[in-house]
């Protein structure tokens, strides 16, 4: 029996456009102006009237926020991610609430009681769940979820479910690391609101590979979700296994970015493990906006874009530097505004991920969903640094374009790639080594040398080392067994 498809997902854009605009100004002027602390205050500050709010393109008004908005300083005040939490109080209900509401609060504790409207409240404003951050980049940050947030996951969950195409006979084993981690609870969520069976097994950090490859022949799952990494890692041991993986039609991948030369790499494995026509999945997703967007299904080398949902956020994509909102399918860097939360509230909140090729708002060609689709050529900010290759002049190095460069050589089964200071010395120069492991026996000096000839033309860097080592070696780098999300990149300077 096929899932029910979701009629929002199909109607006409200017339709969607009108609900975006209903939910973005009945969201800020009753639920997070009048309870916000942080948007009271950010909107008071700058003269803004909640009630002026009426259409996306109002936002414009409103100042930018960023991760560093929610996180504490040494010497400063703690707990500012708190300030992001709705809280909701007798007194502000009074202060900022229309009459008409109002009159309604009287109403319903005059006809079933002061104790029931408290317990309403709480069940849509107090917070009972959270997940976090990896916090691979920095601080490790949380967000908060009240019950009215949980019912969200579950549509959020079941609408993921919708657009892959996963079905109610279907079944899924999910992989994700067990922590209070975004990836890992919807997928769990996913299948209670979908009526899927999806066997969440904690990943490696709980019964390690050997007992997900037995739960993964258990059940013989269509779907297999996880992080793109330790999937590559189990379906690699699964071949030395010599398992036939032929019911497996899907793979879903989150938490990393999963360049084409990975899908690839991931197909030819699959292969030859008897599931040639697996489809493998992206998905973006942050924190902060608890949840995520999957692409539809496509071929390798094909991407419908991730499909967002209008009903329930708003999507800008402005230029990094002068904040302009950009037109559509224009680069630029993702803005994201919550228009139906409760806990953990964010308004115009800068991922610092760079879109190229934007969002675009025409139906999709694949599935003819008619919401707006992200491009899947996200450039993580966190994956930009500067290199200082000499002591006077430094490089800004897309380690996105470095992710893309690696896995597109055939040879190059895994990597990591490590920052260092010559001689470790904070003031000397950086040094970038590359430990690898290879599929076959190849002549390593001329890999090596064709290697950084193509980061040269492409990057103008090239690696001071080239490593060797096993495939073993390099999963116990990146942690591929215990970490979250792989440490592909370790930045070890000073």
């Amino acid at each position: 029996m096929a899932q029910k498809k979701d009629g929002l997902f199909f109607k006409p854009w200017k339709e969607l456009q009108e609900l975006q605009n209903r939910q973005l100004h009945y969201f800020i002027t009753r639920k997070l102006y009048p309870f916000s602390p942080y948007y009271r205050r950010l909107f008071d500050r700058n003269n803004i009237r909640p009630d002026e709010i009426r259409t996306v393109q109002d936002l414009r008004r409103i100042p930018f926020v960023s991760k560093a908005d929610f996180q504490d300083v040494p010497g400063g005040p703690a707990g500012k991610s708190r300030e992001f939490i709705l809280q909701p109080s007798e007194e502000l209900i009074r202060k900022y609430l229309p009459k008409t509401e109002l009159v309604k609060f009287a109403l319903t504790r005059l006809l079933k009681g002061k104790d029931f409207v408290k317990e309403r409240l709480e069940r849509e404003y107090r917070p009972i769940f959270l997940t976090g951050t990896a916090g691979t980049t920095g601080q490790s940050l949380a967000s908060l979820y009240t019950n009215h947030d949980l019912d969200n996951l579950k549509i959020y969950g079941r609408r993921m479910i919708d657009i892959i195409g996963m079905k109610s006979e279907d079944l899924g084993v999910n992989v994700f690391p067990y922590a209070p981690h975004l990836a890992f609870w919807l997928a769990i969520f996913a299948g209670i609101e979908g009526g899927v069976f999806i066997l969440s097994t904690g990943g490696g950090k709980t019964i390690g590979t050997e007992g997900n490859l037995k739960a993964i022949a258990k059940v013989k799952p269509q779907f297999l979700i996880g992080v793109p990494n330790y999937v590559y890692h189990l379906l690699k041991e699964a071949k030395k296994e010599g398992m036939d993986l032929g019911f497996l039609r899907n793979i879903i991948l989150g938490a990393s970015r999963v360049p084409e030369g990975f899908k690839r790499k991931l197909a030819n494995l699959l292969a030859e493990m008897n599931a040639p026509e697996v489809k493998i999945f992206g998905t973006y997703g942050f924190t902060e906006a608890r949840t995520a967007w999957p692409e539809c299904p496509t071929a390798i080398g094909v991407s419908s874009g991730y499909h967002t949902y209008p009903d329930k956020e708003i999507f800008e994509v402005i230029d990094p530097d002068t904040g302009e909102v950009k037109g559509e399918g224009e680069d630029g860097e993702l803005v994201y505004t919550n228009i139906d939360s409760r806990g953990s509230s964010v308004l115009r909140y800068r991922t610092g991920d760079i879109v190229k090729g934007g969002i675009s708002y025409a139906p999709c060609p694949h599935c003819g969903r008619t919401v707006p689709r992200i491009s899947s050529n996200l450039v993580r900010s966190s994956n930009i640094r500067t290199i200082a290759l000499s002591k006077i002049k430094g490089t800004l190095v897309n380690f996105n374009s470095l992710e893309h460069i690696l896995d597109d050589h055939k040879e190059i089964d895994e990597w990591q790639i490590e920052i260092v200071k010559k001689d470790n010395d904070p003031y000397e120069v950086d040094e970038l080594t590359l430990y690898v492991s290879l599929f076959k026996e190849t002549d390593r000096e001329k890999f090596s040398r064709q290697l950084n000839s193509d980061l040269l033309s492409l990057t103008e860097i090239s690696f001071n080392r080239i490593v060797f080592e096993t495939h073993q070696e390099i999963q116990k780098r990146i942690e591929v067994e215990s970490a979250v999300k792989a440490k592909k990149i370790a930045d070890k300077r000073p």
